[in-house]
């Protein structure tokens, strides 16, 4: 009998931390909520962040390395999501995460053009143009 009760205890310790997960935060281990309009407004946030940074700033790479994270991390939660496939905020944005992830692996020490900065400059504009719509 003790040994029902001491297997049931664990399986339902177990089966509590699987199901409302381990982060107190809201956050996941990616940095992201799960909310998605308010992961996109960060990522474009931390996008904007990494592209207005001189080239000459002492903290370029780890800025540059955060928003690579950020990229995956993004791209990942939100590829699959049939939910956010179909905003056009979405389709936006991942044009403008390609452009700026194409960038950061092929030219991993230039900075990044002007013509470029333009570009994404003014699809974050869509993007949140997009969002304001779609949360109307």
């Amino acid at each position: 009998m003790k040994r029902i009760l001491s297997r049931l205890f664990a399986f339902t310790l177990v089966a509590i931390l699987g199901l409302t997960g381990c982060g107190g935060d809201g956050m996941g281990a990616d940095g992201l909520s799960g909310n998605y309009r308010q992961d996109t407004m960060a990522v474009v946030e931390t996008l904007r962040t990494a592209i207005e940074l001189p080239a000459d700033a002492p903290n370029l790479p780890e800025v540059r390395s955060q928003a690579r994270q950020q990229i995956n991390a993004f791209s990942a939660r939100y590829r699959r999501s049939a939910n956010a496939a179909s905003l056009s905020s979405f389709a936006t944005m991942q044009t403008a995460v390609n452009a700026l992830a194409g960038h950061y692996s092929s030219y991993p020490n230039r900075p990044i053009p002007a013509k470029l900065k333009a570009r994404l400059e003014q699809e974050f504009k869509q993007v949140e143009a997009a969002l304001r719509r779609e949360s109307a």
